[in-house]
């Protein structure tokens, strides 16, 4: 009886090439344009205690209630969740290993997060982010740098049709004063309410602004406007955020509406959406949270951040029309015969000393079968050793890319032959 066939987790996606080159690039990008603004990486955990989660994204969301992957490690006893998202755990490394003593810190972080969710295109269980956390900044001036630094990314891309969409959420004075004009005009509609709505009432009265369901739009548009209960402190914020933007030539649209799914965003918050994404039009979304560590157990402390969505991302690259190179060897040495084969294991690690990128052929056959194999992997160059090679003290140097005869070279001048064919080649080329 043969074994059951194993398969991946629904919702959580291998990533093969030719894909992963998208992957690869795009991270490459992601490195460049965090230095470029002074944000260093930060690796955390995948896995933290589930109370983390609870106390930072607030036990009345969807993530606690529905989506998070909790257990119990049956070795010890603890509860832990796969993070469903990274700025908790940023911030908890931050306060443990007490990073803000060496004053502020611009922080980065790419890798998977864990929510159960129906999976669907783009939307994922195991879903990737890129975020960047600015902790120790209470002006304006970094909210504002935030917001550049996602312009400046979708430009690299060559993304198209992305808007910013933005505004405050004041402090939590000013929330709790909203949250109480937010629920009497839902009680006063309650039989309006769908269920999710009428469950958050009570506990969690701006999550129902963040509601999708289309029968509810027209009684929030009716709704409270925090805008309106912003006190003169949260309003020169906010002013002080848009004119920045704008003196930047980044175009935005202020929408009362916006809220974050997270409990711990205060003031600013923004969302670069997409309509070339259908209705999961958001690809990047943030703002600040400046209670988030003390409500960990840190000194008070402002911060500020945002979290892109890789998968919807890449999408929406693709859709514009982006190009990746699949990246290909310098180089591919083609053998036969065990003394060849020697050499061959040698001289690959010398011009791999150059930093060339070489692949040596494995695995036998005869030339003309390592031959196709040599052309079919990219390499500019094929390098051939046979034991007429060996009993010369040569090597044949066969150029895959361009009409030219293959020439033979001394063993000892191989990796000069070599870089000259690769750089004097682009050079002449070039002129």
């Amino acid at each position: 009886m043969s074994a059951t066939k194993l398969q991946a987790v629904r919702g959580m996606n291998d990533i093969l090439p030719p894909e992963s080159d998208w992957w690869e690039e795009f991270e490459e990008r992601v490195r460049t344009w965090a230095r470029a603004y002074g944000y260093r990486p930060i690796r955390t955990p995948i896995v933290e205690p589930t109370a983390l989660f609870k106390r930072a994204i607030g036990e009345v969301t969807d993530i606690v209630e529905k989506e998070m992957y909790s257990f119990e490690d049956v070795l010890n006893g603890e509860h832990l969740t796969l993070r469903p998202e990274g700025t908790a755990g940023c911030v908890r490394a931050v306060i443990e290993h007490n990073l803000l003593f060496q004053g502020p810190q611009r922080l980065y972080y790419l890798g998977p997060m864990f929510r159960h969710e129906r999976p669907q295109k783009g939307r994922y269980r195991q879903f990737h982010q890129v975020g960047i956390e600015a902790l120790g900044f209470s002006g304006p001036d970094i909210d504002a740098e935030l917001i550049l630094m996602g312009a400046r990314l979708w430009d690299e891309l060559g993304l198209q049709d992305v808007r910013l969409e933005i505004n405050s959420l004041g402090s939590s004075e000013e929330r709790a004063a909203h949250r109480q004009s937010l629920v009497e005009y839902f009680r006063a509609r309650y039989d309006e309410l769908d269920e999710d709505g009428k469950r958050r009432l009570d506990r969690n009265p701006l999550r129902i602004l963040d509601s999708k369901n289309p029968a509810m739009q027209e009684l929030i548009e009716g709704a409270p406007r925090l805008l309106d209960f912003l006190g003169e402190e949260s309003r020169a914020h906010f002013e002080r955020v848009l004119a920045l933007i704008e003196a930047a030539g980044v175009p935005y649209r202020i929408n009362p509406r916006l809220v974050r799914g997270l409990d711990y965003y205060n003031r600013t918050v923004f969302e670069w959406v997409s309509p070339r994404l259908g209705a999961q039009a958001t690809i990047c979304a943030g703002g600040r949270y400046d209670g988030l560590i003390e409500q960990l157990g840190g000194k008070p402390a402002p911060a500020a951040g945002f979290a892109i969505g890789v998968e919807r991302l890449l999408m929406l690259w693709q859709a514009s029309g982006g190009k990746v190179v699949p990246k290909v060897p310098d180089v591919y040495v083609v053998h036969q015969g065990a003394r060849a084969e020697a050499v061959a294991f040698r001289l690959v690690e010398r011009l791999r000393d150059l930093g060339l990128d070489v692949v040596l052929h494995c695995g036998g056959g005869s030339f003309k079968s390592q031959m196709k194999k040599a052309d079919a992997s990219g390499a500019t160059l094929a390098l051939i050793l046979g034991e007429d090679e060996v009993d010369s003290g040569t090597v044949g140097l066969k150029p895959l890319r361009q009409e030219a005869p293959q020439q033979r070279v001394a063993i000892e001048a191989c990796e000069d032959a070599v870089m000259q064919w690769l750089y004097g080649q682009e050079e002449g080329n070039g002129a």
